[in-house]
Parts: structure tokens; sequence; C-alpha cells
């Protein structure tokens, strides 16, 4: 299994920007995909971006033109540039790495957007 390191996440107004980090054991082009998912309180864990190995990228439609999904090969970390912050976007946020048709998951980070 991969371990995840994920980290920036906080508490931003309305319309800010947050970025978060994932950090992963193995080197990103090892990982056949990586991705963010995010889970708010009595709501199922959702996909918001996913990043493959050869670099396609997917977005959720509630986060597509705020939200960009990218990877740094020199720092081997993918992050999550969040702008245009919303309440709605108030959640856990968990870095997932996909290997051979297995997941491994990060501990999550806490992104609230409140004023």
């Amino acid at each position: 299994q991969v371990q995840l390191v994920e980290s920036g996440g906080g508490l931003v107004q309305p319309g800010g920007s947050l970025r978060l980090s994932c950090l992963p054991s193995d080197s990103i082009f090892s990982i056949d995909a990586m991705g963010w998912y995010r889970q708010a309180p009595g709501k199922q864990r959702e996909l918001v971006a996913s990043i493959t190995s050869g670099g396609i990228t997917t977005y959720a439609d509630s986060v597509k033109g705020r939200f960009t999904i990218s990877r740094s090969i020199v720092k081997n970390t993918v992050y999550l540039q969040m702008n245009s912050l919303k309440p709605e976007d108030t959640a856990l946020y968990y870095c997932d790495a996909k290997t051979g048709g297995l997941d491994s998951w990060g501990q999550g980070t806490q992104v609230t957007v409140s004023s």
C-alpha cells in the first residue's frame, strides 16, 4: 500500500483560496491515478478531481473552473488548488492513490469555508 501525507487544509472565507498537497511514499509515476475526494457530514464521499499517471485530469461538475489538480515531478507531490471557495465545499478532503486496482487513502485534511 502507498502511504499518503496530506496538508494544506484550514479555515477560509467564501471566495478565498486554499492549496492541498499530497505526498505519496511511492513515485507518482508508479501510481496509476491519484485523486482528491471529500466527505461532508452526513454525506457520501465523492470524487473531487483526479489525475492519471499519463496526466489526464477529471473533475466533479461542482468544482470545474474553480479547482485545479496538478503534480510536481521534482517534489513528487500532487496538489489541489481550490479557488472561489464556497461554504458547500466544506468537507474532509482525502487523497487517494490507485495502484493495481487497489486504493490507498490519506488521513484527510479539513477544509472549512465560512465567514
